[in-house]
């Protein structure tokens, strides 16, 4: 992790969610603790039983949120997207992290002291709404993944991680390409899997012309039918 210096001006209009619900004197207090770090790939932003103290923001890169299982297997919550705020939750249900938080690639961080948002909230109620509607969010895609994931077969949590990689990080310039590149084990903890149940339902995939493999890269060949498959289960 490695402190960075950003002009005000980019990390203001990175967090624009927040900053227009603010009044001139409280973007200047928001502004004066700022702080940006630089995490490398794979280093770990946050771990389980930590105290949580401030707000993240994640201004560049993706970051993946996992809790770790019976014998250090991962199990991935979600991925956090640019412009996007985490591990706040904790902060506010007065507890500890109960999740895990790292670095997939190189990653840029704002972070807010939860004491300063927490004035803030209690002097703007848009502030406190916009909150509200994130967490609301938050709870409302988790309730909708923990069913999907434990009453649907393999191949319907395996299309539906690919196309949920698809909705948050787009494709690349060929527009079927996903704009990330994951492990096996990633996508398999993604998709509450073995890594071999993983492998052996890409390659069934790729057979029948639903994708193509390069690599750590995916391209959605028939988007269509990866619905078909994820809704049936």
């Amino acid at each position: 992790m490695i402190k960075v210096e950003l002009p005000d001006i980019e990390i203001s209009n990175s967090i624009v969610e927040i900053w227009a619900h603010l009044t001139p004197q409280q973007q200047e207090l928001l502004r004066d603790q700022f702080t940006v770090y630089l995490y490398k790939k794979r280093e770990v932003i946050y771990c389980e039983g930590e105290v949580p103290t401030h707000l993240l923001c994640l201004l560049s890169g993706k970051v993946k949120v996992f809790k770790e299982g019976i014998g250090g297997r991962e199990q991935i919550i979600r991925f956090i997207t640019p412009i996007n705020y985490f591990g706040y939750r904790a902060y506010f249900a007065q507890g500890e992290y109960v999740t895990c938080a790292s670095a997939v690639e190189a990653t840029q961080i704002c972070t807010i002291p939860m004491k300063i948002i927490e004035q803030l909230i209690y002097e703007n109620n848009d502030v406190a709404m916009f909150f509200i509607r994130q967490l609301s969010a938050d709870l409302g895609i988790a309730d909708e993944r923990t069913v999907n994931l434990t009453q649907k077969h393999v191949r319907g949590r395996l299309a539906e991680s690919l196309l949920f990689l698809k909705d948050n990080y787009g494709l690349e310039e060929d527009n079927c390409t996903l704009s990330i590149y994951l492990s096996r084990e990633d996508l398999a903890n993604l998709s509450n899997m073995t890594t071999s149940n993983a492998i052996r339902t890409l390659s069934n995939f790729v057979n029948e012309h639903l994708i193509a493999m390069d690599g750590r890269k995916i391209k959605l060949i028939d988007e269509e039918r990866l619905k078909k498959i994820s809704k049936i289960g």
